[in-house]
């Protein structure tokens, strides 16, 4: 019963992410920018690729809730899941800042080849690094609290750190958006939407205990 209410949340989590994706890109893109070329970018694999992942994560890291409220035994694998579906958005976050800031500082030069590739490294390797980094955080501190101590942790530091990540990726866009070069942003863009979609990822374990309470509230005394 549990995992499928978790099935549930990452559904309509990446549902959220899909439907909220045409008006995101329609206002942060060019403004003449029509609904048909909007509707282009779901044809294109790497957004179904993002869309996909970010779904997968988010019930990833509802392993410890279906536990929690299954009252079943805490063992590593769900533990572990959480933990490291938690570094990957913070990676995420610090991938999405790199972006935002290499685009502010080179501005058009970011899109040429040498500079786009090394770009593309140092925001990808930095966000690897991050992962790593704040997996091991994750794990040293799931080893001194109690796993929805840990969640409640996650939850808010991700949360904090999407707004974070959008401190810096909303004014680059804008300073993007005033240049006279094509594309009106794409690395800023990109920064938008993981600052966004971390942010509503980190309402998941939420919104999963919401779904449970209510199920209990309506069936009283069912054994689950």
């Amino acid at each position: 019963m549990m995992k499928s209410w978790a099935v549930i949340v990452a559904i309509l989590y990446a549902l959220m992410l899909g439907v909220l994706a045409l008006p995101v890109i329609k206002l942060a893109m060019r403004p003449e920018m029509g609904l048909e070329d909007a509707l282009e970018m779901y044809g294109q694999w790497q957004w179904w690729l993002w869309l996909l992942v970010m779904g997968l994560a988010q019930f990833t890291m509802l392993a410890v809730p279906v536990r929690l409220d299954s009252r079943r035994p805490m063992t590593r694998r769900p533990l572990a899941l959480t933990i490291l579906a938690g570094g990957l958005m913070m990676g995420a976050l610090v991938t999405g800042a790199v972006y935002s800031l290499c685009e502010f500082a080179f501005g058009n030069e970011a899109f040429d080849k040498p500079n786009n590739n090394l770009t593309d490294g140092m925001a990808l390797g930095l966000g690897v690094a991050e992962w790593c980094v704040w997996a091991l955080i994750f794990f040293r501190l799931s080893r001194t609290v109690e796993p929805r101590d840990l969640l409640s942790r996650q939850c808010k530091w991700l949360l904090k750190g999407s707004i974070l990540e959008l401190l810096i990726a909303v004014p680059t866009h804008i300073v993007a958006r005033c240049r006279d070069y094509c594309c009106a942003g794409i690395m800023t863009f990109i920064g938008l939407t993981l600052g966004m979609s971390v942010m509503l990822f980190s309402f998941g374990p939420g919104v999963f205990f919401l779904f449970v309470a209510r199920w209990r509230r309506l069936h009283p005394g069912k054994v689950e």
